[in-house]
């Protein structure tokens, strides 16, 4: 258990449940229901990783006796069971230790995430739908049931830009690893003469905010626009200006929605991104990191991306912040990011 005792510790863990519960017991924690609710969530979280630590840490103990006594007895039969329960004990601990990793303040919330087309022109936008195929069979993968919140197609092909809602307990913490440009090299399905092409799209992740959680927003900071959605001919959507977009006139940031058809329910769905990419800004300011977020975002294009997606001359997807590659792109293209993921987790707990 010495892997995760070095970010684990029991006792610490058993002194802020005290703590909570000495909290609880006041006659007033009850009087006010918003305030308890992060409270309440601490404890049951906390709860959960000292109950599964105890449970790991028991089979490990047990497993250690038996082996003994069966490596005394030379039976070699009970030994084989021992080593299959060590690697299933050893995969729960693996999991222990990567939830571990997400101790931020919103990495148990929902996430929001945004894909738009850098350089490349129509390979670029080709490039956001891959890119957004490949994370919402991610999502699947895990249950995590997602909705599109806006979507811009591109001229010829592909998409402009897209966002997303993606919804499940740890969203965020795990989606958060993907914020930067990621890059493509492939020969490209648009070039007569087929030639390789590099195309560029970055990646967005804030967390969705829960009901909790307070944004002040007053109504003369906001610009509200409606507007017909794009689509198909003949849609409902193109008929009527249900489409809504809604500007932060102080910090210049726009969130829109046209994917359904009523314009109260697509005003609400932008409000929701609004609130949580300004709670996010206010977030990086109290670190200092309000130009990173913000103004100072990369530019999307060579030489800031985060991974390189190789298709051609050879096949490789390379994450350059932890140096992860493997030559099975078309697993990851489909959705098989787990390893790409723990791995940055693991290398920001270093």
């Amino acid at each position: 258990m010495t892997r995760s005792r070095s970010v684990f510790d029991p006792a610490g863990i058993e002194f802020r449940l005290d703590e909570i519960e000495a909290q609880i017991s006041r006659p007033d924690f009850w009087d006010n229901p918003e305030n308890n609710t992060p409270v309440l969530k601490e404890r049951s979280r906390l709860t959960e990783r000292l109950n599964q630590y105890k449970e790991i840490k028991t089979r490990l103990e047990d497993n250690d006796e038996l082996l003994d006594m069966a490596m005394d007895e030379n039976d070699q039969s009970v030994v084989k069971e021992i080593e299959k329960e060590v690697k299933k004990t050893d995969k729960e601990l693996h999991k222990f230790s990567l939830k571990l990793m997400l101790n931020d303040d919103d990495d148990s919330c929902s996430a929001i995430m945004s894909i738009n087309a850098g350089a490349g022109g129509t390979e670029a936008q080709d490039w956001v739908e891959m890119l957004m195929r490949m994370y919402l069979r991610w999502c699947e993968s895990r249950d995590y049931p997602t909705e599109i919140i806006d979507l811009q197609p591109g001229d010829e092909a592909g998409i402009k830009s897209v966002t997303f809602s993606v919804k499940g307990e740890y969203a965020f913490g795990y989606l958060k690893t993907e914020n930067g440009v990621h890059r493509l090299v492939r020969i490209s399905p648009f070039n007569a003469n087929g030639k390789r092409q590099t195309s560029f799209a970055s990646v967005f992740v804030y967390p969705e905010i829960e009901k909790e959680i307070s944004v002040d927003i007053e109504d003369k900071d906001l610009r509200v626009d409606v507007f017909r959605a794009s689509g198909a001919g003949g849609q409902h959507v193109n008929k009527t200006s249900s489409a809504v977009r809604i500007t932060h006139i102080p910090t210049g940031i726009v969130a829109q929605c046209q994917q359904q058809k009523s314009q109260h329910r697509n005003k609400e769905i932008a409000m929701n991104v609004l609130k949580s990419r300004l709670y996010q800004i206010e977030k990086q300011k109290q670190e200092q990191k309000l130009q990173e977020i913000h103004e100072g975002k990369d530019e999307i294009a060579w030489g800031n991306q985060i991974r390189s997606y190789i298709l051609h001359p050879y096949q490789m997807i390379k994450d350059h912040r932890t140096n992860h590659e493997t030559g099975n792109t078309q697993a990851v293209l489909d959705g098989s990011l787990d390893d790409f993921i723990e791995s940055a987790l693991f290398s920001d707990a270093v």
